[in-house]
């Protein structure tokens, strides 16, 4: 079992919703966040003043899966949210080891619960 985290661009979120259904991922957690990497905010002008943006809206995906799972969502996630040709700013995909899950709902742990 694997626990995918994507950090991608708020417009690309029902892109990357709509290629996870043909991989037939159905079951995600979806969290605004703000962050900054290599795009370091962005500069504006309100009335006359220039002034910073450090941080950036984000949308972060926890995708929990089985190991056949593992690469199909991968591609998805690359898929629904890569720019064409690929900008700074597209996001990242993390893919952690996890232990265990359980269902609360009915107590089954492990594969069979998520």
């Amino acid at each position: 079992m694997k626990l995918i985290i994507a950090i991608i661009q708020p417009g690309k979120l029902e892109a990357v919703k709509e290629a996870l259904t043909r991989v037939e991922v159905y079951r995600l957690t979806v969290m605004d966040c703000q962050g900054f990497g290599r795009q370091k905010g962005q500069t504006g002008v309100y009335r006359g003043h220039e002034f910073s943006v450090n941080l950036l809206r984000k949308v972060q995906l926890q995708i929990a899966v089985n190991e056949p799972f593992v690469q199909p969502t991968i591609d998805a996630i690359l898929e629904g949210g890569r720019s064409p040709g690929g900008e700074i700013g597209d996001g990242k995909i993390f893919v952690l080891p996890m232990d265990d899950c359980i269902r609360i709902r009915t107590g089954e742990r492990g594969s069979e619960a998520i």
